[in-house]
């Protein structure tokens, strides 16, 4: 078995980009299996330029995008985690944790002190990739705050390099 992500290479890519839109959708059709229906969370593109915010696309070494994620600014200064995302047939080789380093590294860089995710109870292989690297329970926050099924996380970035 190779590496997990050899030759993986991550891009920041607007919201709007192909790539970006073709991973997005692979994500909305995961929440249909999962909870019969689209996220309905408001995205605004402008969330997600720096350096408010970015999108991070994973290519392998034939330059297929395969994995994605993205964070942007919440009102009182943290960072939220948002549309973390791997193909399928490409999980289990380390890419949301490559996504994952790259998006805190480049919150961190931005000067974001505090990153947050908001996932649900069906996500349990998302909650436990977060909680392995430092991530947390913190009080709910966001679009699903009230539902019974979400969980809030969040841990500290510390210092920019």
């Amino acid at each position: 078995m190779t590496a997990p992500h050899d030759a993986a290479r991550i891009r920041p890519l607007p919201y709007d980009h192909p790539h970006v839109q073709q991973l997005v959708e692979g994500l909305q059709q995961l929440y249909v299996e999962l909870y019969g229906g689209r996220d309905e969370s408001p995205i605004d593109r402008a969330e997600f330029e720096l350096p408010r915010g970015t999108f991070a696309v994973a290519y392998d070494a034939s330059d297929e995008p395969v994995a994605m994620g993205a964070w942007r600014l919440l009102p009182d200064g943290r960072a939220e985690l948002k549309r973390m995302f791997v193909r399928p047939e490409r999980r289990g080789r380390g890419l949301s944790r490559l996504v994952l380093d790259w998006l805190e590294r480049s919150a961190r860089d931005a000067g974001v002190a505090e990153m947050v995710i908001e996932t649900n109870t069906v996500h349990a292989e998302a909650i436990r990739l977060y909680e392995s690297v430092g991530y947390a329970p913190i009080p709910a926050y966001g679009h699903y705050a009230d539902e019974p099924e979400t969980v809030s996380l969040g841990r500290s970035l510390g210092p920019a390099d």
